[in-house]
């Protein structure tokens, strides 16, 4: 049997990246996947890619930071797929910046998408959850140590990671496992978005995000099989902790 047969879920961020890969993946292992984005393209094109593969899939534009957005999702997973056991809150944006080059506005935003989006889909969702479910959120090492010029970003997954414990213990009783994924640096396109915002090289920027342990960058795939682990029976006695996934960078 697959891991995630008959298994409902939604993934945020699902246009591209870690979001694109676990919604994949997910649809693979037999889960039913309401994918949510901004970019109604790129994540109508991933739909359209899961159903030709063979699964179950369906794109809801929506932008996170909004209450109304994120219910109709929820809704959506019910309406087309009968009910709703897994969400992964993966959506999230950077701003490579100390406290004083942030600015107000991007402050609020990045807080907002990080944050604000795990709560709003979280609110909605564990009502229909409630008697077994599954929440996986997207921490990042840097939610669990300091880095440079990304103030705004190691606030928002700190506050990511600490959320996800206290959900845990809210929701427990009611049968939802909540859990963090904590990446390292990931080959995809918002690592390169921050060579752009530091202005540096993308190559070279690339090479010195890979001096870990194991030497290179992880992938989105790589990512996603964390997220799949996470979110199936496999972890059925893990809840309110994070699994670091980033080939030894923080140790």
């Amino acid at each position: 049997m697959k891991t995630l047969e008959g298994k409902r879920a939604i993934v945020t961020g699902a246009a591209s990246g870690i979001g694109r890969a676990t919604a994949k993946l997910f649809a693979a292992e037999g889960a039913s996947v309401v994918l949510a984005d901004v970019d109604a393209p790129r994540g109508e094109a991933a739909a359209t890619e899961i159903v030709a593969a063979g699964g179950r899939a369906v794109f809801v534009r929506c932008d996170v930071t909004r209450s109304d957005d994120c219910l109709r999702v929820v809704e959506t997973a019910v309406a087309s797929f009968g009910g709703l056991e897994v969400v992964f809150n993966n959506a999230g944006i950077i701003r490579r910046a100390d406290v004083v080059e942030t600015t107000e506005e991007d402050w609020d935003r990045v807080m907002a998408v990080n944050v604000r989006s795990v709560f709003l889909m979280s609110k909605h969702a564990i009502p229909v959850m409630v008697g077994g479910g599954v929440i996986v959120n997207t921490g990042s090492g840097w939610g669990l140590k300091g880095g440079d010029r990304a103030a705004s970003y190691c606030a928002s997954k700190a506050a990511v990671v600490n959320l996800t414990r206290a959900m845990a213990i809210d929701h427990g009783p009611q049968g939802i496992r909540v859990a963090c994924i904590c990446p390292g640096d990931t080959d995809t396109g918002m690592l390169r978005e921050e060579a752009r915002q530091l202005g540096e090289n993308e190559a070279a920027f690339l090479a010195s995000s890979a001096a870990r342990p194991l030497a290179r960058l992880g992938t989105a795939d790589e990512i996603a099989r964390g997220v799949l682990f996470l979110a199936s029976d496999a972890a059925g006695w893990i809840t309110g902790t994070t699994l670091v996934v980033d080939g030894g960078g923080l140790a």
